[in-house]
């Protein structure tokens, strides 16, 4: 028998940000495919080593699946700005065929995230807790921004 805890007792599962990246990740699943998911076994897919990377093309075309992640981080990432400032936050993911593109979150007339995405197809972190650190990253700065301009984050 293992000694090890079980992944869902790690305490990141009880951060704001993991629980709303398993909303994002239910919201996408229109059919209930995933309900007995836990969401450890949800968010597994944001999980990419660098052994998986090195499997995966240098060059390659992202598939819906993976489109639908990219939007699902950013997405969390919005609710929680809007969460911190009760301001509303507005995502815009465009990305090409070929998986570049940006991301951006704006409040009112403000830009509080912008992100250029290259290699959409091998989007992942090395842990949850790395992803978790990048999110805590842009959601910091975005509410530096907000604090700095107030009246455009207010249009």
């Amino acid at each position: 028998m293992s000694s090890n805890p079980p992944l869902t007792a790690d305490p990141i599962f009880e951060t704001d940000f993991i629980k709303e990246m398993t909303r994002q990740m239910r919201a996408l699943d229109s059919y209930g495919i995933n309900d007995n998911k836990s969401a450890a076994a949800l968010l597994a897919a944001y999980v990419l080593t660098k052994e998986d990377r090195s499997k995966l093309p240098i060059v390659g075309d992202p598939d819906e699946e993976t489109l639908a992640r990219v939007k699902a981080f950013y997405n969390a990432i919005a609710v929680l700005i809007e969460k911190e400032c009760r301001l509303m936050a507005v995502p815009l993911v465009h990305l090409s065929h070929e998986g570049f593109g940006r991301a951006l979150v704006t409040v009112g007339k403000l830009v509080v995230v912008d992100r250029t995405l290259r290699d959409v197809h091998r989007f992942g972190f090395d842990s949850l807790s790395k992803m978790k650190t990048e999110a805590d990253k842009l959601l910091s700065v975005a509410i530096e921004i907000i604090g700095t301009y107030p009246e455009v984050a207010g249009l």
